[in-house]
């Protein structure tokens, strides 16, 4: 079994709060890894039973009755009439772990989750395996700009293979399944399941054009008038269709950097797929060579270093402080870490042979009145080392692998 990054952090949780609550999109290994975890006196069930489903709906007090606690409940968010009840039972007990909770729709799971058990619930996110979890590199550190590290070298081509397969479990575990046919029916479940529980969906077949057209844009900034286009649908139904995928977990928006004394940047958001496996698929990519030579395998590329901050922090709950810079002229940033007060510019570059003009876009954070820190390009070069008196080269291993 693989080990996730987050195993820690699920026991600090269940220590701390009398209820845990673990959200993701579908089949990102949610149940499986709380069961791997679970204590072996906690229950389970699952709401995935229609018959279970209707009696916690119906009688959530009596279920709770009959499923005592310790309690596992798998796909919560089909009987939010379960949290005010489970409220009542933790205040009574004040003992912390009684309940761990999994769930795919993270808007409604979350919301009725922090209405109904303020103060008692610990939430953690989810995500497809990340590349140190694929490798099995059970000392993986999160990439810090302050504290940049050597890490074992990443072969390009074998980059672009695990870019290309994207990181869903079942993948890895089940050697023979076929990556199409995966993909096919976790749209199609995704949609018959997710979606048209959050909202009405009156045209599935332009919903599966809208996500094709927002993961060929995986890396790109956000325009929901291309994508309202590609789908034949208005813009606002673009808005609503792609927030379903946000509050989802299938994409991340990765915020523009804002200062009120650079007056000329974009508003604009950056799309990055979360899983670039499912991108790829959804994009009609054939194999991991032709993406790796189009003239898209630096979006790709991108995506899938900021989607890999992204996991590992989630895994850790920690929120990353993370942005880009972009102003009208499209002079760009590609990330930009916020700590300490400071700004740690870098760029993400297809090259294995940077160099200083690469970074000549740094200097217009200048005027952002906060201090310019350690930065650099993260690309494909295959040693850590100074590029000048603050930035350095970064092997994309440093970031997505580094080691304690």
């Amino acid at each position: 079994m693989y080990k996730r990054e987050s195993v820690d952090f699920i026991k600090n949780v269940s220590d701390t709060f009398k209820v845990l609550l673990i959200t993701g999109p579908r089949q990102v290994g949610k149940t499986t890894l709380l069961l791997s975890l679970k204590p072996n006196n906690m229950n389970y069930v699952t709401l995935d039973d229609v018959n279970l489903r209707r009696h916690a709906q119906e009688d959530p007090k009596m279920f709770l009755e009959e499923h005592p606690w310790p309690l596992l409940i798998d796909e919560a968010q089909y009987a939010p009439e379960l949290f005010s009840y489970i409220k009542i039972i933790v205040d009574k007990e004040q003992k912390n772990g009684m309940y761990w909770l999994t769930g795919s729709q993270q808007f409604h799971l979350m919301k009725n989750a922090s209405d109904s058990l303020a103060g008692r619930v610990g939430i953690i996110n989810l995500n497809s395996f990340t590349y140190s979890e694929i490798i099995q590199n059970e000392n993986k550190k999160l990439f810090d700009p302050i504290d940049i590290r050597k890490s074992p070298k990443i072969d390009v081509n074998d980059l672009y293979k695990i870019i290309y397969k994207g990181g869903m479990p079942e993948l890895y575990n089940n050697k023979n399944i076929s990556q199409e046919i995966f993909f096919q029916g976790y749209i199609d479940t995704y949609i018959s399941r997710d979606v048209k529980s959050l909202t009405e969906i009156g045209n599935e077949m332009a919903f599966k054009k809208f996500i094709v057209s927002v993961a060929s844009r995986t890396g790109e900034q956000l325009n929901y008038s291309s994508l309202a286009n590609d789908s034949g649908i208005s813009v606002p139904t673009a808005i609503k269709w792609l927030s379903i995928l946000v509050t989802s977990g299938i994409v991340y928006l990765l915020e523009p950097y804002m200062s009120s004394q650079l007056k000329r940047i974009t508003h604009i958001p950056k799309i990055i797929f979360m899983d670039t496996g499912l991108a790829c698929y959804l994009a009609g990519w054939s194999s991991a060579r032709d993406l790796q030579l189009s003239s898209s395998a630096g979006h790709y590329l991108e995506s899938y270093i900021i989607s890999e901050i992204v996991k590992s922090y989630n895994a850790r709950g920690i929120r990353p402080n993370i942005s880009y810079y972009r102003d009208k002229d499209g002079k760009e940033i590609d990330l930009i870490f916020y700590k300490n007060n400071k700004l740690y510019p870098f760029e993400i570059k297809k090259t294995a042979s940077p160099n200083s003009s690469m970074i000549s876009n740094f200097k217009y954070l200048e005027n952002s009145k906060k201090e310019i820190a350690t930065g650099g390009i993260i690309c494909l070069y295959d040693n850590l080392m100074k590029l000048d008196d603050k930035n350095f080269i970064i092997p994309i291993s440093s970031v997505i692998n580094v080691t304690k």
